[in-house]
């Protein structure tokens, strides 16, 4: 067997020297030994040229003692010495020590190899035998009872810290290191093919092992500086890591065990179900936006005597008066606009009078279960104060549909609705977000109504609350749909004002101080609020290879290597943590994508709002828009474009640096060479998120797959599918392919909601094999509401939004980033000739 396996190996690498010959047109050799000793130390043959073998020579020795890897002389003599100087005579150079080498790796490292393997094959096999889906079901059942019982979890958690605190405390030497971290990253990949809950406190275990090792060696070997100039750039860096190491450890307790709470049902007498007022407030949006939200809030299955919906209008439109009489809702204004959103549902509060108040955002459809899904949880719990439910979106936001990754990568709010708050509603911490929620009355006027005092007015209103002694629920089956933003410019102004509305509740009610809240609720709501705090330390990462690169500043006292030592094995067990534990809904290396996008935006208004809470102002997300034609955005882009610029103009000084005067620090300048195309790989992305993509749909096509039939004009019926729909249009799948059908015809379409029918007039606009498109008629506003009722607000409309995407696979994740990055630059190419060539035209048009 092991004759096979060497006769095997010394075939590949025979193929593999040849291959390599030939494609560098070099004579061919019997080992690589051979040809690298004979091209570099060797005489030459009688009758072969030599000139090739000193320029390689002088190439190979010169770089080798410029980077401080040989202890030779200087560059001018070994120049000297290979180009000028004639070869000495000189024995064969004695190889015997590099056949052993290989001869070692042909006989024990290869089999070894093959045994590990075989190893790691016997474990998957185990892994596959044992019941761990059964054990996995039965800990996801006991899941509401340790809620109940929270003080078990906290408990197993304080002793297991103290066990991993005296292992990440022991000190190591630099070779224990990389081998207590090798065995520690080979126990974590084979912990995370595990299913259930388990593995996944184990794999945060081992990341926050690997952290609090770091920070160790962080803290007490790295932090002596030369200069005043380095102490100040070092610090920088390490309030940075300081700041991501808190954050990374509150995130892991507060999603370490996501409450997946079920649906509690209601008492089966609807004369004993309590009174609910629906709220729609508005602004500035168009009414096409909000007529949606007003019929299928009409739909939501209720008694009627027990239900009234309400248009909240801060706009004072006189056709959204007419709308809303013509609709049979009640329409509420107010003079002025004092304090926004929180003002308008204030001012509204004071003239209904509904025990529950469910609040969408006007462009948020609800669908008809919403209140039979939620009310049930007030019921089973009379301390429950407000039940949220998920913002789910049919369209695309500026980084789905800029980069399209629509449908195929997590958008940036999966990871909240999906995650996050499941991970607070263990720890009753989970909190309003302003839409998609229901809230009890009395509960809402015991803290004063909504509050008015920072521009995020529900995540305050829900820390009120909690302070207050009540509870909160989460409910993670989603039940109204809404439009995301539709520009890089709106989703940036919408994200500043959460930013700044989270730093102003940190600075004026701080969840860490003040009474009433858990200790598990505190972490909670202090990682909402310093989550947002991001923009500085993101920005730190971005410029801080420049320190070394352009002046040479140590802003980490060590070696490179032993830098690597401890750092490579924090990130790569923090990523595998991850992976496995939100991988579901946000994949490796997004993260750094969202952040390095919002970093400039939200790095002044959180520092400002800390210091000055009382200002900034509430601003309305716009919705509705439509791109016309592509275009490069270079207003948002001018802060990512400048720190591109600066940071390939460090790896240029390091590429330089790096050739021609190493001083011996090679590898520290590759290292910051390194991390500098990461954050350009960043930067790319952020600019290819930048790049607008035409957009002319201001009616998004919504998949749906339900039974419709089709009326033709001479009474023919055709039964077909649904495909997708729109307010404007519905898609049909025919039964077959062999019917006519011109363009501009007119027809009827019915669908059914329960065992009600409903016909809506229409056109074809195309057909293409069975796919058939239809584009309504002037509906009537009974038709439209039976339309939006039968489609948005049907109880299924979005379960596929409920559907976890395919996990997270890190390395699939990181080329993707790269390869984004890599399409920015292209992006950007293009849109620099867009524009060069519209200056060209306006100059012609002058002339």
């Amino acid at each position: 067997m092991r004759a096979r396996i060497a006769g095997a190996v010394r075939h590949a690498r025979t193929r593999l020297i040849e291959w390599i010959a030939v494609g560098l047109g070099l004579p061919e050799s019997r080992t690589p030994l051979d040809w690298f000793v004979r091209l570099l130390f060797m005489p030459p043959r009688a009758g072969k040229p030599d000139l090739p073998r000193r320029w390689a020579r002088a190439a190979f020795l010169g770089l080798a003692a410029r980077w401080g890897v040989l202890d030779a002389r200087s560059f001018r003599s070994w120049l000297w010495r290979a180009l000028v100087r004639p070869p000495r005579p000189r024995a064969r150079p004695d190889v015997s020590r590099a056949r052993e080498a290989f001869d070692h790796i042909e006989r024990w490292l290869l089999p070894t190899a093959l045994f590990v393997r075989g190893i790691w094959r016997r474990l998957e096999a185990l892994v596959d035998l044992l019941p761990w889906q059964r054990w996995s079901d039965a800990m996801e059942r006991g899941t509401e009872r340790i809620g109940h019982v929270r003080w078990l979890l906290p408990l197993v958690t304080f002793f297991g810290a103290l066990l991993w605190m005296g292992v990440g405390a022991s000190p190591l030497q630099a070779g224990g290191q990389v081998q207590f971290f090798a065995f520690t990253i080979a126990a974590a990949l084979i912990v995370r093919r595990f299913p259930g809950r388990l593995p996944v406190l184990i794999l945060a275990t081992l990341s926050l092992l690997a952290m609090a090792r770091y920070i160790l060696w962080r803290v007490t070997e790295t932090l002596t500086f030369r200069t005043p100039m380095e102490a100040i750039v070092g610090y920088a860096l390490f309030s940075a890591e300081m700041y991501t190491w808190l954050i990374m450890t509150f995130g892991l307790i507060q999603t370490a065990w996501p409450l997946n709470r079920t649906i509690a049902r209601l008492p089966s007498d609807p004369s004993t179900w309590p009174t609910v007022d629906i709220y729609i407030p508005t602004y500035n949006e168009p009414l096409a936006v909000v007529r949606p939200a007003v019929f299928a809030a009409q739909g939501v299955d209720w008694p009627s005597s027990k239900l009234r919906v309400y248009l909240l209008d801060d706009g004072r439109r006189p056709e959204f008066e007419a709308f809303a009489r013509e609709a049979g809702i009640e329409y509420v204004t107010r003079t002025d606009n004092r304090n926004a959103k929180a003002g308008n549902i204030n001012a509204a509060l004071k003239r209904t009078h509904g025990e529950y108040i469910a609040i969408f955002d006007c462009d948020h459809v609800p669908t008809r279960s919403f209140l039979q899904t939620t009310m049930g949880t007030f019921l089973r719990d009379p301390k429950c104060a407000m039940v949220q439910t998920p913002h789910h979106f049919f369209s695309p936001d500026p980084f789905e549909r800029n980069l399209g990754t629509f449908n195929r990568v997590p958008n940036e709010g999966k990871l909240f609705y999906g995650l996050v708050q499941a991970g607070n509603d263990l720890w009753n911490a989970s909190f309003f977000c302003g839409s998609c929620a229901i809230i009890s009355r009395e509960a809402l006027e015991a803290v004063g109504g909504v509050a008015v005092e920072t521009v995020t007015e529900d995540a305050h209103t829900a820390l009120r609350l909690h302070r207050k002694g009540y509870t909160t629920a989460y409910l993670p089956t989603v039940q109204a749909a809404g439009l995301a933003t539709e520009s890089l410019a709106g989703h940036i102004k919408q994200r500043t004002r959460w930013a700044r509305g989270m730093a102003q509740i940190f600075r004026i009610d701080n969840p860490f101080l003040g009474r009433g809240l858990g200790l598990f609720q505190r972490l909670c709501y202090g990682n909402a609020m310093m989550h947002f705090f991001y923009g500085v330390p993101r920005l730190i990462f971005l410029v801080m290879p420049m320190a070394y690169l352009f002046f040479q500043l140590y802003f980490i006292n060590a070696a490179a290597t032993t830098i690597a030592s401890y750092v490579l094995p924090y990130i790569f067990l923090s990523n595998i943590a991850n992976s496995r534990m939100q991988g579901q809904y946000r994949h490796s290396f997004w993260a750094e994508v969202y952040e390095s996008v919002l970093a400039w935006y939200i790095a002044l208004p959180t520092t400002f709002a800390f210091f000055s809470p009382k200002h900034g102002k509430f601003n309305v997300t716009e919705k509705g828009g439509r791109v016309d034609e592509g275009y490069f955005d270079w207003a948002v882009s001018k802060p990512y474009l400048v720190l591109l610029g600066m940071n390939v103009a460090a790896f240029t000084a390091g590429a330089f640096r790096l050739t021609f005067n190493p001083n011996g620090e090679g590898a520290t300048i590759i290292m910051n060479m390194v991390w500098t195309i990461y954050n350009l790989a960043l930067l790319g992305a952020a600019v290819s998120v930048a790049s607008e993509a035409k957009q002319v749909r201001v009616t998004h096509r919504i998949s749906m797959r339900v039974p419709a039939t089709l009326l033709l004009a001479d009474g023919t019926t055709v039964a077909c599918m649904t495909s997708d729909y729109s307010t404007g249009g519905l898609g049909l799948e025919l039964p077959v392919e062999d019917i006519e059908l011109d363009r501009g015809l007119a027809v009827h379409v019915t669908l059914s909601r329960g065992d009600r029918i409903f016909h809506f007039p229409a056109r074809v606009t195309r057909l293409a094999g069975r796919h058939l498109g239809l584009q309504f008629e002037a509906l009537t506003l009974d038709q439209e509401r039976q339309f939006v009722q039968c489609t948005f607000g049907r109880a299924d409309a979005w379960l596929s939004g409920d559907e976890k995407p395919v996990d997270d696979m890190p390395l699939a994740g990181f080329k993707e980033v790269m390869l984004m990055g890599v399409e920015g630059y292209a992006r950007l190419a293009q849109g620099a000739m867009r524009s060069v060539r519209s200056l060209l035209a306006l100059d012609r048009a002058r002339y």
